[in-house]
């Protein structure tokens, strides 16, 4: 019995250093392949929020009167408290309020019909189409917004005069109408994108549904509604939470029509308002702004996904 325990103890040695001997190098292989994301991660990521958040709990105080030293100290919630009596920060969480209201379900309405005529068999030239619908995507946002920047120039704008001439007198830099000028270029841009993301995930749908289907009289409408859109529903809530957090990132556009139209303040959305504290010195205080604006992203957008996903089953 001693024996027979002995040689088990030496088995159970010589397997278990060969298990630890085989699990190192494995261990070596994922880090090295997680390294090269962690560390930038780490670096130009939670380094930069970190540092962010910090920042936001410090004020700056004065001593000595106007001629005195300034110095920095921890302040507590001091600069939320100021970010929240702003009116203009209100104002500008108003806006993008309003405009994700109602330019994220028009841009997503347009991307499901697109990604549904693309999935269709009754669509030709379905190539031409998916790439003339993606096109805008690859615009970078700033260029985009100085070209329809042109089109909406009461000056320079083709589109205008067109409709000076058929009686209208249109002003799409008014201060009724320049957000959803600016919201125009929004769905311009992303629209492509989202719809990119649905009609990957209609193609991944089996055919076999599609004939079951059409053997139990179903027309092609009763299919695109009634099994195409809810078996993509996970992917219309990913863009509708993607498109979410774009909203309250809005700053290219107004940030470039504001050149041309005085009705564009640069407190104009959450980020221009972050943006011109910043450049006014106040880093403290531009730092809260962001804070804030990436609460209410992380609450709105996470909170959206939770009921949706509850209610679909997901």
């Amino acid at each position: 019995m001693t024996d027979i325990a002995t040689r088990a103890t030496r088995v159970g040695t010589a397997t278990g250093g060969r298990r630890r001997h085989g699990v190192g190098p494995r261990a070596g292989t994922i880090a090295a392949f997680l390294t090269p994301f962690f560390l930038p991660f780490v670096l130009f990521y939670l380094v930069p929020v970190g540092y962010a958040i910090w920042q936001s709990f410090l004020v700056v105080r004065r001593t000595g009167g106007q001629y005195g030293t300034s110095y920095t100290t921890f302040g507590g919630f001091e600069q939320y408290v100021q970010v929240f009596q702003n009116a203009e920060f209100r104002a500008s969480v108003g806006r993008i309020a309003l405009f994700g209201i109602v330019q994220v379900p028009v841009m997503l309405f347009v991307a499901l019909i697109l990604a549904l005529l693309l999935d269709s068999p009754l669509l030709r030239l379905k190539s031409f189409f998916r790439i003339a619908a993606f096109m805008p995507y690859a615009v970078p946002g700033v260029i985009a917004a100085i070209m329809w920047s042109y089109l909406y120039s009461p000056q320079l704008s083709p589109v205008v005069d067109l409709l000076k001439g058929v009686g209208f007198q249109p002003d799409f830099l008014g201060p009724g109408a320049v957000l959803w000028s600016a919201a125009n270029v929004s769905t311009w841009l992303w629209t492509g994108y989202n719809m990119l993301i649905m009609f990957s995930a209609l193609q991944s749908i089996p055919q076999e549904l599609y004939e079951a289907a059409k053997l139990d009289g179903a027309s092609n409408w009763t299919i695109a509604w009634q099994i195409k859109v809810p078996i993509i529903a996970p992917s219309i809530i990913l863009t509708t939470v993607f498109s979410i957090i774009g909203t309250l990132q809005l700053y290219a556009e107004p940030a470039v029509l504001r050149q041309i139209s005085s009705n564009i303040s640069s407190t104009y959305t959450p980020n221009m308002l972050a943006y011109a504290v910043a450049s006014g010195n106040n880093y403290q205080q531009a730092a809260a702004v962001s804070v804030v604006i990436a609460v209410i992203t992380f609450v709105l957008s996470f909170g959206f996904m939770r009921l949706t996903s509850k209610k679909a089953g997901l």
